[in-house]
């Protein structure tokens, strides 16, 4: 069953005849779908809300060579066994199902530290070789990617995002236990040389600590032809020590950087992206923030997640997970696996539910189910 389009007479019929008042969620505003709502006959990963997930996140490992000190020990954590993770054939196997018979058209390549995935080279060139080919991107901390860039566009990748929280040699090894600013600055380097383009910094602030590089980390990224997110601090840490008092808010991160640059909004629509983005001085540049705690944007989401593991998630924050491993090792056809997937996509809550009364942290850390 190839993907088709909503009509009315499929999601947007089952939608509008069944609205209770919309929940808000960022924006735009959920409606709600009644209490079992049959799911339409659309071969995509549409949920009762009307949303149509066509971004995969797929985590190659839960391994990373750095120790964030807001995701995980300095001694690392209990990885996972390599027989419990998905072959590169499975994997192969389920990116096909998500584009060929889901409607996925990104697909993004996390971890853990994705370049830690032996073949990974391999694994981007079969995704590139699908039809219709999705566009295909990853996120990573750099190290070793000053030698690696061009073989990653050579094998399909088409563009990147760079982990990097401080340009301070000394505040970098703190904050993630090693001592590799240098490598990671080569790295971004080596990508945008490659043509990996856009090349995305991610940076998260972390109060105390480096808070007060806001400024000084988008002029790097202006300079050097980057375009810079920041993210505020997510509850996704291992140690489940996260603290909302402690995390820099967006307001915050605004603040500092209109202190000493010009921001527009962005004249670009902003659809599903999770970051808001402004333009900088009139043009020089652009920088963005993902506020997925105090300005959520889960009524836009377009995102379903694989785990290294063969689980799927319907959202970073889902407490349940649905197994696509144990039938894929069972036997199951691809059409058994897509209806699964869609199952899954259906049931997704309205959102994280972060800024709720009873939130509760995901069991899984961040390295482990995947950015």
């Amino acid at each position: 069953m190839a993907p088709g389009p909503v009509t009315a007479t499929t999601l947007d019929r089952v939608t509008a005849e069944r609205v209770p008042p919309p929940v808000h969620l960022g924006f735009p505003r959920l409606r709600v779908a009644s209490p079992g709502a049959d799911r339409p006959d659309d071969a995509r990963l549409v949920d009762s809300f009307g949303r149509v997930a066509t971004d995969l996140r797929v985590s190659l490992t839960d391994r990373c060579n750095l120790r964030c000190t807001y995701c995980m020990p300095a001694e690392g954590l209990d990885w996972m066994p390599r027989g419990e993770m998905l072959s590169d054939a499975e994997l192969a196997r389920v990116i096909r199902i998500a584009v060929v018979l889901l409607g996925v058209t990104n697909v993004r390549f996390t971890g853990g530290e994705p370049t830690l995935r032996k073949g990974l080279e391999a694994i981007i060139a079969k995704t590139a070789a699908l039809e219709p080919r999705p566009r295909i991107s990853m996120t990573t901390n750099a190290i070793g990617l000053a030698t690696r860039a061009r073989h990653l566009k050579d094998a399909g990748l088409d563009r990147i995002n760079v982990s990097l929280d401080t340009l301070v040699p000394d505040r970098f090894t703190a904050l993630t236990r090693r001592d590799r600013l240098d490598d990671v600055l080569e790295g971004l380097a080596a990508a945008r040389d490659a043509g990996l383009t856009p090349v995305k910094v991610n940076a998260v602030l972390v109060r105390g600590r480096n808070d007060d590089e806001a400024a000084q980390l988008l002029r790097y990224c202006l300079e050097h032809k980057y375009e810079l997110r920041f993210i505020e601090q997510m509850p996704l840490d291992a140690q489940h020590g996260w603290n909302r008092a402690d995390m820099v808010t967006a307001q915050e991160i605004l603040t500092a950087l209109r202190a000493e640059f010009d921001l527009t909004p962005s004249p670009v629509p902003r659809g599903a992206a999770p970051a808001e983005r402004w333009q900088v001085n009139g043009g020089e540049g652009e920088v963005g923030v993902i506020a997925s705690v105090t300005r959520p944007f889960c009524g836009d989401c377009d995102r379903t997640r694989l785990t290294a593991d063969g689980q799927l998630r319907s959202c970073l924050f889902s407490q349940t997970e649905t197994d696509l491993r144990a039938p894929m090792r069972g036997g199951a056809a691809d059409e058994e696996i897509a209806d699964l997937w869609r199952g899954a996509m259906w049931a997704k809550l309205a959102g994280h539910t972060i800024n709720e009364a009873g939130f509760a942290q995901p069991l899984r850390p961040m390295s482990a189910i995947g950015g």
